[in-house]
């Protein structure tokens, strides 16, 4: 873990298993504007960790247990007083991490998440599969809002930026995909304060998707019924 947090940084946690094709360009889109990128890889099988660091970043690994895990790691490892935490793929735009992020400087609340429901996403287009990913988020938003008061409309986007030193002593669980709906919870079960902006998302631009099918649903919704059973957290 590594000691001290940096005033006025804002590190960028990225997550990537397989993203060789892309992740150089990512970090490079990045590293003039943000001090501390670090790439939690997944024990990629292609190039990705090496390219990542020969573009600048840090890399670490994760335990090769899933998305959850990778949040994990890269929250422990990163020192930025903000954490913007983005996928690896190319659908999430640099350009709007300052909107992601200005919630929690003006101290208006501690996770920020990008809405695609408010900004629009172009993966949400035509097939069944990324129709059920539509609807799913938006159930879980609103059974996540009767159960713990908030006014979100996506739970499940992995574009975000917390504050750390909330983030430390939130305790999270799930290991996989789920981590996203259940990041929110915890924050919110331990009385942070969690708002969301506009966000839009783009097709994919190089790599395959790692996101579990319709197939894999349960996990979303076995994450939600253990969060809705566990009992509140205090700070």
């Amino acid at each position: 873990m590594r000691s001290g947090v940096l005033p006025g940084v804002i590190s960028v946690i990225i997550c990537a298993r397989n993203e060789a094709g892309g992740i150089g360009r990512l970090i490079a889109s990045l590293k003039p504007y943000y001090e501390e990128i670090v790439v939690v890889d997944g024990h990629s099988k292609d190039e990705t960790a090496a390219l990542a660091e020969q573009a600048g970043a840090r890399v670490v690994l994760d335990n090769g247990r899933g998305k959850g895990d990778a949040y994990q790691v890269g929250i422990r490892e990163t020192t930025g007083e903000i954490q913007v935490f983005m996928d690896a793929d190319g659908s999430h735009d640099p350009a709007e991490i300052p909107d992601i992020i200005r919630p929690i400087e003006q101290d208006l609340a501690d996770l920020v998440i990008g809405s695609r429901h408010r900004g629009g996403s172009d993966e949400w287009q035509g097939d069944l599969t990324t129709w059920l990913r539509a609807m799913g988020s938006g159930f879980l938003s609103v059974v996540i809002n009767a159960r713990w008061k908030s006014n979100l409309t996506d739970v499940l986007n992995g574009f975000r930026a917390a504050r750390r030193s909330a983030a430390v002593k939130v305790p999270l669980h799930a290991v996989d995909f789920d981590v996203e709906q259940h990041m929110i919870v915890q924050f919110l079960k331990c009385g942070y304060r969690v708002t969301e902006v506009r966000s839009h998302e783009y097709c994919r631009k190089w790599g395959e998707s790692k996101l579990p099918t319709y197939r894999k649903a349960y996990l979303f919704f076995w994450r939600l019924f253990l969060d809705l059973v566990s009992g509140a957290r205090a700070r």
